[in-house]
């Protein structure tokens, strides 16, 4: 180990350029001297001093997210800014699945939107996301569980991802009414942009342009339905899976600073666009961009004050293969779903006995059937799903005294105890905790 006070400088720099300088009398030479050698190329030292010191540099696009509040319906409120505050985070947090997990050559499933992230998931489905690319092919194997539906979705771009909606493309979807599955519920379902010839196996195609799987656990009965088992693999032969360059996370850091901004101008906006075009407390029917195929989705900006309760009432398909109904609150993240009930479905709604579906919207309990517990907030939207049905009827919703709810019902509307309600509300707490999150 040479003593030169040239080399032992030398040393030193390196230590300060990984920001260690102050520990360099505690690293016995020898480990000094495997480092030197180590970055001989000068390459390693090249790519730690194009670091930034501080790593906020790098999430200054946060602030995009902030100047959301704009677009809010109450911006200098400071309750509006707090709640951008979390969902700002929460969006962050989130993105570090989509840009770090996995990558396409090397497939995972991560979680997408669940009681955790809850920028307007629907409450009855676990999503779970995959990076892939349209170039590739990839084999999901497993069991298909006991859930109302399992879907599968491929596209380019998704919410987060891209700028604007418009921009998610060359879309395809299916569930797993089109699969050939076992009687044990195995199956496998193979992903290509072209059919290969003679394989008569499930097969789903995606486009060459595609780079986003989001597959859904669809549940109507939370308590009892057992949640899909799968994996998926690439099928091409692929490299290792290696370790990032500096460049690369520093690039995918900036990309997850991006992410909540993205998020919140989609989703603002869209729940602005209903205001704009139908006003407040009145359905629309729409289809997303980027949503399911078979999917019919009727929401409404809903509003109303203490002593207030909107009552909704709808038609009810004849086919209907699955529908639901659930509350977002003003920054179109879903109302907490678990411990409290502001969702319901064709497994949890009890139906008139003139067979319609009504549901009411309150702060308070009407102490009736349906009940859609806004949990303290008197604005937000309330979006409603008809998947596959053979009609799509509009819900309409009519604001009354909360005193007078029951006035406004059918006269053999049952009365739902407070014993009765807290019992509910329990059932649905175990049943949403047994769901796969992760």
């Amino acid at each position: 180990m040479s003593t030169d006070p040239r080399d032992m400088a030398t040393r030193r720099q390196m230590l300060a350029v990984t920001g260690m300088a102050g520990l360099a009398a505690a690293i016995p030479q020898g480990a000094l001297a495997a480092l030197a050698a180590d970055n001989s190329s000068g390459k390693t030292i090249a790519a730690v001093n194009s670091i930034g010191p501080t790593i906020l540099e790098y999430l200054t696009d946060l602030e995009g997210a902030v100047h959301q509040l704009a677009n809010t319906w109450r911006p200098d409120d400071p309750q509006y800014r707090a709640d951008v505050y979390r969902q700002i985070m929460m969006n962050l947090s989130y993105s570090y699945f989509v840009y770090f997990h996995a990558d396409a050559e090397h497939p995972d499933w991560a979680p997408l939107w669940n009681p955790v992230y809850t920028m307007q998931p629907n409450p009855d489905d676990i999503y779970l996301y995959c990076p892939i690319r349209g170039d590739l092919k990839y084999k999901v194997k497993g069991n298909r569980g006991t859930v109302r539906l399992l879907t599968f979705s491929t596209s380019r771009g998704t919410s987060g991802m891209v700028d604007d909606i418009s921009e998610v493309s060359h879309f395809n979807d299916l569930d797993d009414r089109a699969l050939k599955i076992g009687s044990d519920g195995e199956f496998e379902l193979l992903f290509s942009a072209e059919k290969p010839a003679g394989y008569s196996g499930n097969w789903a195609p995606i486009a060459a342009e595609a780079n986003v799987m989001i597959v859904r656990y669809r549940s109507w009965d939370w308590g009892r339905d057992r949640d899909p088992q799968l994996s998926i693999e690439c099928l091409d032969r692929v490299p290792l899976k290696r370790r990032l360059s500096p460049d690369e996370i520093i690039e995918r850091i900036r990309l997850m600073a991006k992410f909540p901004g993205r998020m919140a101008k989609m989703f603002y906006d869209m729940q602005n666009a209903i205001k704009q075009r139908v006003g407040i407390n009145v359905f629309e029917p729409v289809r997303i961009p980027g949503g399911l195929s078979k999917q019919v989705y009727w929401p409404a900006v809903f509003e109303l004050d203490d002593g207030e309760a909107l009552i909704i009432e709808t038609e009810l398909p004849k086919v209907r293969p699955y529908w639901n109904m659930q509350l977002n609150d003003p920054y179109y993240n879903a109302v907490e779903y678990v411990y409290r009930l502001s969702s319901l479905n064709g497994a949890t709604a009890r139906i008139s006995s003139d067979g319609k579906l009504r549901a009411v919207i309150a702060l308070e309990d009407p102490g009736v059937p349906n009940w859609l517990d806004s949990a303290g907030f008197k604005q937000g939207t309330v979006y409603g799903r008809w998947y596959d049905c053979d009609t799509n009827p509009l819900a309409v919703i009519k604001r009354v005294p909360l005193a007078k709810v029951r006035d406004q019902l059918p006269h053999d509307t049952p009365i739902v105890t407070p014993e009765q309600r807290a019992t509910e509300l329990r059932e649905r707490v175990r049943a949403a905790q047994r769901r796969r999150r992760w």
